[in-house]
């Protein structure tokens, strides 16, 4: 199995986070999602990977060589000018030579079995999509033989309810067919050009499963909270112990600081007294002034917070 991780989009639904941090390099209970999933397709016996940069690609780049070896071969796409879904997959597609191979978004956390899904793939279709029922991200539609017909308004031969695209797929060579060129190309578009022209995509439904995406800053705790909870035995495996609030064995906190639920502190984070947080991640070396309250709060790394705020990211160069 070979995997293509789709890592160069500019994270502007995590903004001003992603002004520092690349979207694929944002921690999950102090793991960066990009060395996560990387551990989780070794597992699964993927022997090649290819991902793609943009934004900050040479953080991408640090963090590979810093943190390896993977137990796979990792290869790197830098896209000067960004590609796009389509134009990004192509070019990982060429980096990973002939035959079929997984490809996935690079944020979403999932438990899924990505060797399960791969053998499960259907080789008479340009691509097998990765499908669940997820409102109210729904908008994929079957036809009577379960092969995917329309993405976006619902097409005269859909049966059934739709369902959501889960940011896997596995891709066929005949998929490159659709994603000519060498500039920037829309995926969704390919897809819809494919199923216009009579090309079979084939569905994967999947279910009872972990699935998160971490594109926006409410999506990104409620993904702590279900993790701290401990919905996903196997991602706590990957993560190592897990408690709330989930704080770095460097973490130094003054007297009187206090926890609600869905707590998370990075390395080298100071608290001073008399902090109340509550639904936070608090990436590295941070700081908290004496006396703030953070709920439903994202702090990026090496920030000072001096007042308190809800519902926020607070990030810049600290």
């Amino acid at each position: 199995m070979k995997a293509a991780i789709l890592a160069a989009g500019l994270g502007t639904r995590l903004l001003p986070l992603t002004q520092v941090l690349p979207k694929a390099l944002v921690p999950v209970c102090h793991r960066p999602l990009l060395g996560l999933l990387l551990s989780q397709l070794a597992e699964a016996g993927c022997v090649q990977a290819a991902v793609n940069t943009h934004h900050l690609g040479e953080e991408i780049l640090h963090f590979l060589g810093r943190e390896g070896p993977w137990g796979l071969q990792v290869q790197v796409s830098h896209e000067p000018e960004i590609l796009g879904t389509g134009g990004g997959l192509r070019n990982l597609a060429r980096l990973l030579g002939p035959g079929p191979f997984l490809a996935v978004n690079a944020d979403i956390l999932t438990d899924l079995d990505f060797a399960a899904l791969f053998a499960r793939r259907d080789p008479g279709a340009v691509t097998t999509l990765v499908v669940q029922d997820h409102p109210p991200h729904n908008n994929v539609w079957l036809d009577g033989a379960g092969d995917v017909c329309g993405i976006g308004p619902r097409p005269p031969q859909a049966v059934g309810p739709p369902l959501a695209y889960t940011g896997i797929q596995v891709v066929e060579p005949g998929m490159l067919t659709w994603l000519p060129g060498e500039g920037p190309l829309d995926l969704v578009a390919a897809w819809r050009r494919a199923i216009e022209a009579g090309i079979r995509l084939a569905a994967l439904q999947v279910a009872g499963h972990f699935w998160q995406d971490l594109g926006h800053r409410e999506s990104y705790l409620a993904a702590h909270l279900r993790l701290l909870a401990g919905e996903s035995p196997a991602l706590g495996r990957l993560l190592g112990p897990l408690s709330d609030p989930l704080l770095a064995p460097d973490v130094r906190l003054a007297p009187g600081v206090r926890f609600g639920p869905g707590v998370v502190l990075g390395h080298r984070v100071r608290v001073e007294e008399g902090v109340f947080l509550e639904r936070t991640v608090v990436l590295d070396d941070a700081r908290l002034a004496a006396g703030v309250c953070l709920s439903g709060c994202v702090v990026g790394p090496g920030v000072r917070v001096t007042a308190s705020a809800r519902e926020a990211i607070i990030a810049g160069r600290g």
